[in-house]
């Protein structure tokens, strides 16, 4: 089928904590929505079968409970009631954005996902309802080609959005396609979690996912499009991930990914959105991970002095790292219960430090949340404090196969390479207790190759 996403560069309130009215709220989500229409028009011209926004596109954000109140539509649950709101304008109030989403994919004849900001009124005997007697949800809401309010789904895991409500339980959301059967649905930091993204997926066992994200980049594990193609990799899943572009503030990364193949976009230093179109299969099959390639033992020889272990921060986490030196090897590098061996060669030595590098703890830093990573990354310099740093461009090719006794079935494959650009392993999956991953020649200079595994129940 034919997926489009939109990396959208919001028009944002010059003051988003201001008290504005209904009418300026409705005038400045109005000029991002014609941005929006202009891409459905140009989607579905390339035959798109449905398209996808990002997290926060039409309002923006850095709002308060109160400030972004004017921006919220009515939304009714989609279950509740069968409702086309470009069809049906007058069945609720506050429904305009809906109203122009709906239209969008009516006349394209699109299937068509956006974020916005949605109310619901709740009654002062609901234990949950906010003192204020309203919910207020980051929601995603998705209609079919028709213009039919098919899925609305209540963002899970807030990233500190205190204007927004977490809903009471989590929600479980999908719509069905002619093209592609059922797509399930999160948002941006939900990815990172166990409820409702993997559940989801799990439970339904899904094969499509629509993803609106607001993403700040973080490097060396988390950038936008390492880890939107590590999920797909990981679930056996299509992902269409739409991120906002704001280099100033390290938003961009958006894509379309299958577990085999990605059509990325990444842009720090231009302005403007993108949109990307591409023709992928729906997934019927899972992909075997190919294991014929055992992964080697670390040698028993006593001779062998490994480097010395040495420590320092990566993305707050404090990693103990050994570095890897000289044009081949074999390493190994321990914490808590978690040991990381690494197998490499090179073909050229350059001048730049790499370690490889071990973490087995709670992550607590901007959320918590347990992680399980062995990581072979490039530093910053050639000093062993610099490592961890975030690094874009590499010249090194490294053939490696690194692997980990992880305790967690949940492990994210990410291989980043220099420009912020992907590549795929030759070949990785479960041996003998151990999670591999392996490389021969990546397609341009290494930047990260690491195991990001997520101990769920550790949280």
């Amino acid at each position: 089928y034919v997926a489009a996403v939109y990396e959208h560069e919001s028009i944002l309130s010059p003051n988003p904590t201001a008290l504005v009215d209904r009418q300026a709220a409705l005038e400045l989500m109005g000029r991002n929505l014609d941005i929006y229409e202009q891409q459905v028009v140009a989607a579905a011209r390339q035959g798109a079968q449905i398209i996808v926004f990002p997290e926060d596109g039409i309002h923006g954000f850095n709002f308060t409970r109160s400030s972004i109140y004017p921006y919220l539509d009515f939304v009714v649950p989609s279950q509740s009631v069968k409702w086309n709101p470009c069809r049906e304008p007058y069945l609720f109030n506050d429904t305009e954005v809906l109203q122009r989403l709906s239209c969008m994919a009516l006349k394209n004849k699109i299937f068509l996902v956006a974020n916005l900001g949605t109310k619901q009124p709740c009654e002062h005997t609901d234990p949950h309802c906010p003192s204020d007697g309203r919910y207020q949800f980051n929601t995603n809401v998705a209609f079919n080609d028709d213009g039919m309010l098919v899925a609305t789904y209540r963002k899970h895991n807030l990233y500190f959005e205190y204007a927004f409500d977490t809903p009471p339980e989590p929600d479980y959301k999908l719509f069905d396609t002619p093209f592609a059967g059922k797509f399930g649905m999160f948002t941006c930091f939900d990815i990172l979690f166990f409820e409702p993204a993997v559940n989801l997926i799990r439970q339904h066992n899904l094969k499509q996912i629509v993803y609106p994200t607001a993403w700040m980049n973080q490097l060396p594990l988390l950038s936008a499009v390492e880890f939107q193609q590590a999920f797909s990799t990981a679930f056996n899943v299509n992902i269409l991930a739409a991120n906002i572009h704001h280099p100033t503030l390290g938003m961009t990364g958006s894509g379309i990914y299958t577990p085999v193949k990605s059509f990325i976009y990444h842009n720090m230093e231009s302005y403007g959105g993108k949109l990307i179109v591409a023709e992928i299969p729906v997934i019927t099959t899972d992909y075997k991970n190919n294991l014929e390639k055992t992964p080697g033992r670390i040698s028993e020889k006593g001779n062998e002095q490994l480097p010395p272990p040495f420590y320092a921060e990566m993305m707050y986490d404090n990693f103990t790292f050994i570095p890897v030196w000289g044009e081949k090897g074999e390493l190994q590098v321990c914490a808590n219960t978690l040991c990381c061996y690494l197998s490499y060669q090179r073909a050229v030595l350059t001048d730049e430090l790499y370690a490889l590098g071990v973490f087995d703890g709670l992550h607590t830093v901007h959320g918590t949340y347990y992680v399980q990573a062995c990581a072979l990354v490039k530093c910053g310099g050639l000093s062993f404090s610099s490592c961890g740093q975030e690094v874009t461009d590499a010249t090194a090719l490294i053939d490696f196969q690194l692997w980990g006794n992880m305790s967690t079935p949940y492990i994210f494959p990410l291989l980043l390479t220099s420009g912020i650009t992907l590549d795929f392993a030759d070949h990785m999956g479960w041996k003998n207790n151990h999670y591999f991953i392996s490389k021969n020649r990546t397609s341009s200079g290494l930047l990260t190759a690491a195991l990001y595994g997520r101990w769920y129940e550790k949280d």
